[in-house]
């Protein structure tokens, strides 16, 4: 039985890209409804709470998937720009899961409703990382493929956490989460509310307040991160592929992190624990919203979810 004093009444949680799409498949429509489907089940105590509740969700390997898509079909179809490729993506793991959540829920006689909305979100058009691409899309490459695809198809390949290399895109910081105030009625109502996927479709507005889309992909931690800030929930939970966050990870002196400090996790920021490529923007995102008010910041493995709402596992930043 769930432990309802350990559950906030107003939640979000990031699922990362790659924890709904683990490396090793290729990608087909059945293992897509087939992981969405085995996400629905491993949150489905948190679907059923009667809390708000928002879902963001990261979309690097599919982005990565629909440009690959593009350059092989090159030159019998016109490609998208990547701030379509984002609402494409967005669009379509919205869908999975929204479909996986209320099928996990009326299989328990449960009518809670889901929604996902297409979210754009305003981005200053003169960040500074539009000329430093930092943002790794797609598959893993080993070096010869990195350097080819860089030669034939114009990509900026980076190696990623020694894990591999992958194509890196422009990542500016979110400032603005459109129809905010659309997410905040749905979720307050009930509803399940699936925004910001991907990041959101990054966007600039003009002076007369018009909006064009731009050829980036922004974090969806730190979307996740100003989200929360912007609707005052006071908890955010991350979920990714790993239990808990590490200091000197993969050496022998690796130590998992427990509960800290949000000045503590500045301080292992600042010493280079955390790649750019894995864990560093989820520390990052975990320091703004801390900062910006918030009360605790979870990391945890998605099969994890509600043990680590609980406290018993993940990592847990906190004021100081």
């Amino acid at each position: 039985m769930t432990d309802m004093r350990q559950i906030p009444r107003r939640l979000i949680i990031a699922i990362g890209g790659n924890a709904i799409h683990p490396s090793g498949i290729k990608g087909t429509s059945e293992e897509q409804v087939a992981i969405a489907g085995d996400t629905a089940r491993i949150l489905l105590p948190l679907l059923e709470l009667e809390n708000e509740l928002i879902i963001t969700h990261g979309n690097g390997p599919g982005v990565g998937k629909v440009l690959m898509r593009q350059a092989l079909a090159s030159g019998s179809v016109a490609p998208m720009s990547l701030d379509i490729c984002v609402a494409n993506t967005q669009g379509v793991t919205a869908y999975l899961l929204v479909q996986a959540f209320e099928n996990a829920l009326r299989e328990v006689g449960n009518q809670r409703h889901v929604v996902g909305l297409v979210t754009q979100v305003e981005v200053d058009k003169e960040d500074p990382g539009f000329s430093n691409p930092t943002k790794p899309v797609g598959y893993f490459y080993d070096k010869d493929q990195a350097d080819k695809l860089s030669t034939e198809l114009g990509w900026t390949m980076r190696e990623d956490a020694g894990r591999g290399y992958r194509m890196v895109v422009a990542s500016p910081d979110p400032k603005h989460i459109c129809d905010i105030s659309l997410v905040d009625i749905l979720a307050k109502r009930g509803t399940i509310v699936i925004a910001g996927g991907g990041g959101g479709v990054p966007v600039i507005r003009d002076e007369r307040g018009v909006r064009n889309g731009v050829e980036a992909v922004i974090d969806k931690d730190l979307t996740t991160a100003h989200m929360a800030n912007v609707l005052g929930i006071e908890e955010i939970m991350i979920l990714t592929a790993v239990s808990k966050v590490a200091i000197n990870f993969g050496s022998p002196t690796q130590q998992e992190l427990d509960k800290i400090a949000v000045s503590e996790a500045k301080k292992y920021r600042d010493e280079g624990h955390f790649p750019t490529g894995s864990m560093g923007p989820k520390i990052e995102a975990a320091i703004r919203f801390i900062e910006g008010g918030g009360k605790r910041a979870i990391i945890g493995h998605l099969n994890e979810a509600l043990p680590a709402l609980q406290g018993k596992t993940g990592t847990h930043i906190i004021p100081d």
